[in-house]
């Protein structure tokens, strides 16, 4: 079963997001597999302590997304092609990156002074 047990929700950002990202990073990483089975709504609503339907609504849009699959009273599933684990293994790192470039550079940073900061950071293992 997939594992909401880690997940931490954060200021600023909308909660059914959030689950969607907590998936597809999972996906990615290949610590949650195609065929997998997702907590109950009903279940992952009282983990979280978020109300049912922000479930329900990050859940629809995954369904959209072709990345799971759900029956009306009966459990849903991961659904994922190996190209759609390409895809996302691709497309995440790239978003995180480009915003945290972003960041960077509205706070005026060079390339250099953020190439050396990751790179010190990353011996940190932070």
């Amino acid at each position: 079963m997939v594992s909401f047990e880690d997940m931490k929700l954060e200021e600023g950002s909308p909660i059914y997001l959030q689950i969607i990202h907590h998936l597809k990073m999972g996906i990615a990483a290949g610590t949650v597999q195609d065929g997998e089975e997702l907590p109950s709504r009903r279940t992952l609503s009282a983990l979280l302590g978020v109300n049912p339907n922000t479930i329900q609504k990050a859940f629809r849009i995954l369904e959209e997304e072709g990345l799971i699959v759900s029956h009306v009273g009966a459990k849903s599933f991961v659904s994922v092609t190996r190209e759609q684990v390409q895809r996302l293994e691709q497309q995440l790192p790239d978003t995180h990156a480009r915003q945290f470039i972003k960041q960077m550079q509205a706070m005026g940073l060079s390339c250099t002074q953020v190439v050396g900061l990751v790179e010190r950071l990353w011996k940190e293992e932070v």
